[in-house]
């Protein structure tokens, strides 16, 4: 053992998990706050959907209903299923890439409590005077207006840079992860499809977010400083906030949805006892969707009078991107043909995202069409589409996931007679509430209105989307009764409850901190498989047993975090309080602390054959 090293440090409560660099436990915080802001978004969605059940219904007044349309979409896109996603990663890629950890696990954590400080400063807009009420998109007409939004649209333009900074940190140490830190013999082609789809996704966060981060940076000048990037009176121009919010926000569809597919392979692969059919176009198809989401974002600009030229190309776009993606239905549908199928709740989940999404990606082909979009654009139909898009899609992977992953994550199962309410209930009310949007739109019913007039025959179509929305509330109270149940079941999970391809199922569940005893030998695709065909028991090790270097844990990205979530305060309320010095000692506290990570050499602690022996978990 090299001299500098000590001795794991004793940790244990609060302190632990404020500290923990180890990507399980992020991984785990992920989760708690991807749910918490779930619940946030979800009864946002229950107020709309109270205020649309009857004809000029007085639930909520208009402000206040734009504020609640607002928070939605931000709260669910970037506040919920975003960190759901990135618990995953965290969680699954290293194990399925035989690494003991991330590479950069300060930087890990760092990002983790710079996206959960940035999410509560967004949503404490809600106790200082009023949410954000320009839509999620933020629009520079009305974003850039203080009369209209008030403090509103501040809240959202710095805790989305704060919470925005912290997921561009996760994309990066992804990328460094899976290029540099696979096992011996886990080639490119034989990572796991979630692997893949992170991977992906990790460089589209790199080239999309800071995008989104010069807007926002160029509509805070404008606020707080008295810029004019989008004022058209003094030079400035509202369509360029457009063009940069969607040459992000496309891609960050795909940022959504293509972990979700990754998600999706797995579970029919596991439960189809098959290996994934087409693996290799599986694979490009996954790095087309990549690049092509860089290019189809004007489809959102259509009525904004670009020219026949530009929808035109963009249109094109917009429908090819629609082959690698049904190249990936057929995929599951050929890989579960033929396949001896278990329907447990993670897979009822897979099968019921197919046909949910292929609907989806129906009407997306329709909306390509730039005449067609002229009749669609701003209605009910959008809404319908983008949520069998990210619902239908998104969340019924995250939810099977969910199901499949929990016995790695935490050692015990989520009950499966629960989980099939949960999907049952979810799954009902999810059609209920959006498919008869797809028709509400078609009839004229324009989307982010807080409320209708009688006599416009659109009276049957909300009140069965509203009734449908107390169907997917139902399901969600039931994954938390399962959670519940789970806390206190005494049953532990086996390393390999489902019979699993991939390595995250060769070691014991939950995982050791650091995962791997010996670092795995892969040879093959599905590695875990390839050895259990060969008869093996586990997978062959790579190296001797040896002393494991592990990180330590530090509380300088909390505080680090802590710092800027200050600062946003600071610069918001400067013109109230007629100073910038509460700003500016927030960033002095976030500089000190990256001071101090630069001067103090950290190199950890190293974990002993003798003690892993002793804990009986060898890989």
């Amino acid at each position: 053992m090299s001299d500098h090293t000590h001795a794991a440090p004793k940790r244990s409560g609060l302190w632990d998990w404020l500290t923990t660099v180890d990507h399980k436990k992020i991984g785990i915080l992920y989760l708690l706050a991807g749910g918490i802001f779930f619940l946030f978004g979800g009864v946002e969605a229950l107020l709309i959907r109270l205020q649309l059940l009857y004809p000029e219904q007085q639930v909520v007044g208009a402000d206040t209903f734009n504020q609640l349309i607002t928070m939605h979409g931000t709260t669910m896109i970037f506040l919920a299923v975003m960190p759901v996603i990135f618990g995953f990663m965290n969680a699954i890629v290293p194990l399925q890439i035989g690494a003991r950890d991330v590479a950069f696990p300060f930087v890990n954590a760092l990002g983790f409590w710079l996206f959960f400080f940035g999410g509560l400063l967004l949503n404490t807009s809600w106790l200082l005077g009023g949410a954000p009420n320009m839509g999620w998109t933020a629009y520079a007409t009305l974003a850039s207006n203080p009369k209209f939004t008030g403090l509103g649209a501040d809240f959202y333009v710095l805790g989305l840079q704060i919470a925005g900074l912290g997921t561009l940190l996760g994309g990066i140490n992804f990328l460094v992860t899976i290029i540099n830190m696979r096992a011996p013999g886990m080639t490119f082609m034989r990572m796991p499809l979630f692997t893949w789809t992170s991977f992906v996704t990790s460089a589209l966060i790199l080239f999309a977010f800071p995008a989104l981060t010069v807007g926002l940076v160029f509509l805070m000048f404008d606020r707080l400083f008295g810029a004019n990037f989008f004022n058209p009176d003094a030079g400035g121009n509202v369509l360029i906030w457009e063009h940069i919010f969607w040459i992000f926000g496309h891609p960050e569809v795909y940022i959504l949805i293509l972990p979700a597919f990754g998600i999706i392979s797995e579970i029919v692969s596991t439960f189809s006892k098959k290996r994934l059919f087409g693996y290799s176009s599986m694979v490009f198809a996954t790095i087309l969707i990549g690049f092509l989401g860089f290019m189809v974002w004007v489809h959102h600009m259509f009525t904004s009078g670009l020219g026949p030229i530009a929808n035109t190309l963009f249109g094109i776009a917009t429908m090819l991107i629609a082959v690698p993606t049904g190249i990936k239905i057929f995929n599951w549908l050929f890989t579960m043909w033929g396949g001896h199928i278990r329907f447990t709740t993670a897979n009822l989940f897979a099968v019921g995202f197919i046909p949910t999404f292929t609907i989806g990606g129906m009407t997306g082909v329709m909306l390509a069409n730039p005449a067609a979009d002229y009749q669609y654009h701003d209605t009910y139909f959008v809404v319908a589409h983008f949520h069998y898009v990210i619902v239908g899609g998104l969340v019924f992977g995250l939810m099977g996931g969910l199901y499949y992953w929990w016995p790695k994550i935490f050692g015990k199962f989520l009950n499966e007679t629960i989980g099939k309410w949960n999907f049952w209930t979810f799954f009902i009310g999810f059609h209920l509430t959006f498919f008869p949007q797809h028709f509400l739109g078609l009839m004229g019913m324009p989307r982010r209105v807080f409320t209708y007039l009688k006599g416009q025959d659109l009276e049957l179509g909300n009140f069965i989307s509203s009734i449908g929305v107390l169907g997917m509330a139902i399901g969600t109270i039931l994954l938390f009764i399962n959670i519940f149940v789970a806390a206190k079941s005494a049953k532990r999970a086996p390393a390999d409850p489902w019979d699993g391809r991939t390595l995250e199922w060769a070691i014991p569940s939950p995982a050791p901190e650091y995962n791997f005893a010996q670092t795995p030998l892969v040879r093959g695709l599905d590695a875990l498989w390839t050895e259990k065909m060969a008869g093996n028991k586990g997978m062959t090790p790579a190296e001797p047993l040896g002393s494991i270097h592990m990180p330590s844990p530090s509380f300088i990205p909390f505080v680090m975090s802590v710092g800027l979530f200050i600062a946003g305060y600071g610069f918001m309320y400067a013109s109230t309080w007629g100073t910038y010095i509460v700003g500016i000692i927030g960033l002095v506290i976030t500089l000190f602390c990256m001071l101090l990570r630069s001067l103090y050499d950290d190199h950890g602690y190293h974990i002993e054959p003798d003690e892993i022996e002793e804990k009986g978990v060898k890989a």
